[in-house]
């Protein structure tokens, strides 16, 4: 513990806010309409010229996986790694001396020899470097460049960490994010293979990334409706087909490289969370070392390597400083009201957590800004852009824990504000963090004889607290979304989002001067922006989606929402019902439409707005909520229930979006939403996964669990039952576009006739991975088979792309 000397005090209730004079420049409305082509006469009219509609949008997802490798301490390299390190070594020396507590050097002992599972989350792996085949030897070679654009470049001054030799022989050390890289090259590199195989395979190989601690990748293309399927349909299908893939290419490691024979099985899954036990590590070693063993080398993706894997641990070193000037921040706030706290660990651990992103283009935009007479330019995209965002931004809440959720079990023990807050008092006005806190303790029930209580400090004591008087802590829906720095608060004099060019760059500058943030990193936002002049079109980035039980079901149907609320948005925008002056771009306006989604984040059922707030788009949903009063606590605040302003968004969707729903086919999303609402969390993402999480722990609720009991059950889960399920869910949709590949009309084509001949010699290739199912599913096929159904797969994702890059007209 340590403290922290501060005058106290009681609560002061906010004075007035002083909101900035000047406000953005209006940019021309009337010309805005005539560049787009709107038709606003009729509804009909203006829904279909609007950008953002099923018609108009393209999308696409990046997704992060959690990685294990099963095996024994003994044959596991981040259990030899850290018995091998300098690091340990120098520890033990220390303890003898009495120059360290010899418990620091039996906790790691302990985390060493403690492993009953034999699973090491985020583990490297070795293998032989015999094992590779000529081309993915030749791939390894180029990505150890200093610079991959450069063919005679000297290699990178790490290379040594890639290798060692052990017995005589040469083997690679490369985590599971390059392993799947690897493998695909080498499962492209044989003799003989199909041009148009091999083309795909490559081409591939660029959408796995070896960015942070979790492999990432992103969709082989973008995705858009056709006559069978919507964007979100088709969207989902495009993830299960990458996930499904990079089953394969894990089961293809394991089996060519002699990791099983070694004792070592990669392992891949959806996990939201940092691993318990990888917390548990970085609580025992230094934030360097930390960083030498999680952090990705980022072999791939880059042509400077080496400058990205610095700037991974530039984001490391940043966000780990930002958590301790959180913990400044709570004790300005009041919510720290006495002088102990309990520091957090200085090596932050939340880069290690997974979600995805969801980005949307649109065609309509994306042709203007390539038009330079069009008259829709950066200023254009900029302005209307961070309108939207704003705007967007109300309607969040409805996707927390209703298409997607990492639940989370907080011990009592746990409960202290340093910890569970996270990053909100970087993200949350402190008018706002402090609601959110008081109302988070009541939740949770802190209280002993009618005084509201926190734990102190010592484990011995607050444990004791805990038994004594019943205290369980609290259980949360999507704590991803707490423990993580999702969104970045403006400050006065730098807002992000009001429709200025470089006002993000201004903003970083300023919260770089704050210690919050660094201006070499993407400002991290809820709902981002993507401009053309980076990303060649124009955008946006959902970065608030955490888990989904199902990618059918879920991701899906959030997909479409997302799309509808964009449109509705622009909507908004060309009819002149919202401009920048509806939404000021004040730090206080901006936390309190922000605090509804951090509140339904944590399971909170209540937040609070200024009656006089100047958010007239806030002030005019809040009128229309259901069973909203006036605050007894807070004087000048209206009580709002989450749930009543959900429906209230849900109500809103229908009254000003009934065209863009019919006229899209989004009827179904929408009623799907509504019985996710009424079935009281039982439909929710965060119900399902709450719910079956504590069937894999045997309890009736999550708070009949302690947390390391919850979260490890969720963990297991994660692993294997809900990978199972995922890769079922993905063999059925990879069966459905089998049907299509080997069709008698792809057939009478001849595009593809050829190479699946070279694959399947003839067999129906729908039925025999119908008949596969339970052995991929199970990890059982022999190489021989995996190697074929993975250039299997590239030929489906072929086939995919060239069905979205053909009119529907001329589809076969």
């Amino acid at each position: 513990m340590a403290t922290l000397t501060r005058p106290t005090g009681p609560y002061q209730p906010l004075g007035d806010i002083p909101f900035a004079a000047s406000s953005p420049k209006p940019a021309n409305l009337l010309k805005l309409i005539h560049v787009l082509g709107v038709h606003p006469a009729t509804p009909d009219g203006l829904a279909r010229s609007l950008p953002y509609t099923p018609e108009d949008a393209t999308a696409g997802a990046e997704n992060e996986y959690q990685t294990a490798v099963l095996g024994n301490r003994r044959d596991v390299d981040l259990a030899r790694e850290i018995e091998e390190s300098r690091y340990y070594r120098n520890l033990k020396k220390q303890a003898l001396r009495g120059d360290t507590p010899r418990s620091k050097r039996v906790a790691l002992e302990r985390f060493l020899d403690g492993n009953m599972d034999d699973v090491w989350e985020n583990s490297w792996v070795r293998l032989p470097m015999a094992s590779l085949s000529q081309y993915a030897r030749s791939v390894f070679r180029k990505d150890l460049r200093a610079d991959k654009g450069c063919h005679d470049s000297p290699l990178r001054s790490d290379t040594c960490r890639f290798s060692l030799t052990l017995n005589g022989h040469d083997y690679l050390r490369i985590p599971i994010s390059y392993l799947l890289k690897l493998s695909l090259a080498d499962a492209i590199g044989k003799p003989q293979l199909h041009a148009t195989i091999r083309e795909t395979g490559l081409s591939a190989m660029d959408h796995f990334l070896s960015d942070n601690t979790s492999p990432e990748t992103f969709s082989f293309h973008p995705v858009r409706k056709d006559s069978s399927n919507g964007v979100g349909e088709n969207l989902a299908r495009e993830t299960a087909f990458r996930f499904l893939l990079s089953q394969l290419l894990i089961q293809y490691a394991n089996h060519q490289f002699g990791l099983i024979e070694s004792g070592q099985r990669a392992l891949l899954y959806f996990a939201p969370h940092p691993p318990i036990r990888q917390k548990t590590l970085n609580n025992l070693i230094s934030d360097s070392f930390y960083r030498s063993l999680f952090m990705s080398p980022c072999l791939s993706g880059w042509n400077d390597g080496e400058a990205k894997h610095r700037y991974m641990h530039l984001c490391h070193t940043v966000l780990s400083r930002s958590q301790l000037n959180a913990v400044i921040k709570l004790r300005e706030a009041g919510i720290i009201a006495n002088n102990l706290i309990v520091l957090p660990n200085p090596s932050n651990i939340s880069l290690a957590n997974n979600g995805t992103h969801i980005s949307l283009g649109s065609r309509m935009l994306t042709g203007l800004m390539q038009d330079p007479k069009s008259g829709y330019g950066a200023l254009e995209e900029k302005h209307y852009g961070d309108l939207a965002i704003k705007v967007v931004e109300h309607f969040l809440p409805l996707f927390v824990g209703t298409y997607s959720a990492a639940p989370y079990r907080i011990d009592f023990m746990d409960f202290h504000p340093e910890r569970v807050l996270g990053f909100l008092p970087h993200e949350l006005d402190f008018t706002h963090l402090r609601m959110l806190w008081r109302r988070w303790k009541k939740k949770a029930h802190l209280k002993i004889m009618g005084r509201s209580f926190t734990p102190f400090g010592p484990e011995w004591l607050d444990r004791g607290l805990s038994r004594c008087f019943g205290l369980k802590g609290d259980f949360v829906p999507d704590f991803r979304l707490i423990d993580y720095l999702v969104a970045l608060m403006a400050t006065d004099e730098s807002p992000a989002l009001d429709g200025q060019l470089g006002n993000d760059s201004r903003l970083k500058k300023d919260l770089g001067d704050m210690g919050v943030f660094d201006p070499c990193m993407p400002l991290y936002m809820l709902y981002r922006a993507r401009s053309f002049d980076t990303m060649g079109f124009t955008g946006f980035e959902g970065r608030h989606y955490s888990l989904f039980e199902s990618l059918t079901r879920d991701m899906a149907q959030a997909t479409n929402l997302q799309m509808l609320i964009t449109a509705l948005a622009y909507k908004y925008i060309v009819t002149g019902v919202v401009n920048h002056n509806d939404i000021p771009d004040h730090p206080f306006v901006e936390s309190e439409r922000r605090q509804i989604f951090f509140g339904a984040a944590a399971g909170i059922p209540t937040f609070y707005v200024r009656v006089d707030t100047p958010n007239r788009m806030l002030a005019k949903m809040v009128k229309s909520t259901a069973n909203t009063r006036s605050s007894r606590r807070y004087s000048g605040y209206t009580r709002v229930q989450i749930a009543d302003f959900q429906c209230m968004l849900v109500k809103t969707l229908r009254k000003d979006a009934p065209e863009l729903i019919e006229m899209t086919g989004l009827a179904s999303t929408i009623e799907d939403l509504e019985a996710r609402f009424l079935s009281k969390d039982q439909d929710t993402a965060a119900g399902r996964l709450t719910r079956r999480i504590c069937e894999t722990a045997g309890a009736s609720s999550p708070m009949r669990l302690a947390g390391d009991s919850f979260n490890s059950a969720a963990e297991s889960f994660y692993r294997n039952q809900l990978k199972k399920e995922q890769l079922g869910e993905a063999i059925d949709l990879w069966c459905e576009s089998l049907q299509l590949l080997d069709g008698m009309a792809a057939w009478r084509n001849g595009t593809y006739n050829q190479a699946l001949l070279s694959i399947l010699k003839g067999k129906d290739a729908a039925a025999l991975i119908r008949t596969l199912k339970p052995v991929i599913i199970g990890e059982e096929l022999p190489l021989a088979t995996v190697t074929r159904l993975i250039h299997l797969m590239l030929l489906t994702l072929n086939y995919m792309r060239r069905q979205t890059q053909t009119k529907p007209s001329e589809k076969q």
